[in-house]
């Protein structure tokens, strides 16, 4: 009754020095690197009002992750009960959408370079929003 599919067309790829998940930091303040989020050239217009020093919301889709998990240890930490996987910000998960909140550093035509995301090098891009400060803003 709740099975639905839904057909999602990327919009881009991160560019990125972690080219394996055991690369990646859990979370982009933990150490992850600058990287270029590239984006389809039809998708350059979508990109018009982004500045340097603007503040995204990326969602990616994690195509490394496990699709087929439930519970996890929180953090990787086998110390910790299994806990669900939504009641934690794990990869691994029915739908792997990514959720990235960066900082625009540079916007080169259909690029933009951003400060510190955890993706790994060529994780699909589906969206980027703009972070709201005010309500009435965009």
């Amino acid at each position: 009754m709740f099975e639905t599919t839904f057909a999602l067309q990327t919009i881009g790829v991160t560019r990125s020095r972690l080219i394996s998940l055991d690369d990646a930091p859990l979370q982009g303040d933990e150490g992850a690197p600058e990287a270029w989020l590239e984006f389809n050239p039809s998708m350059a217009p979508g990109l018009s009002g982004i500045a340097a020093g603007d503040e995204l919301i990326v969602l990616t889709w994690l195509h490394l992750a496990r699709r087929d998990v439930l519970q996890v240890h929180p953090r990787g930490r086998r110390e910790r009960p299994l806990t669900g996987v939504f009641a934690t910000r794990s990869p691994d998960r029915p739908n792997p959408v990514g959720l990235h909140t960066v900082k625009v550093l540079e916007v080169s035509g259909h690029r933009l370079r951003v400060a510190a995301i955890e993706a790994v090098d060529g994780t699909p891009i589906l969206d980027i929003k703009p972070v709201l400060l005010q309500p009435d803003r965009r």
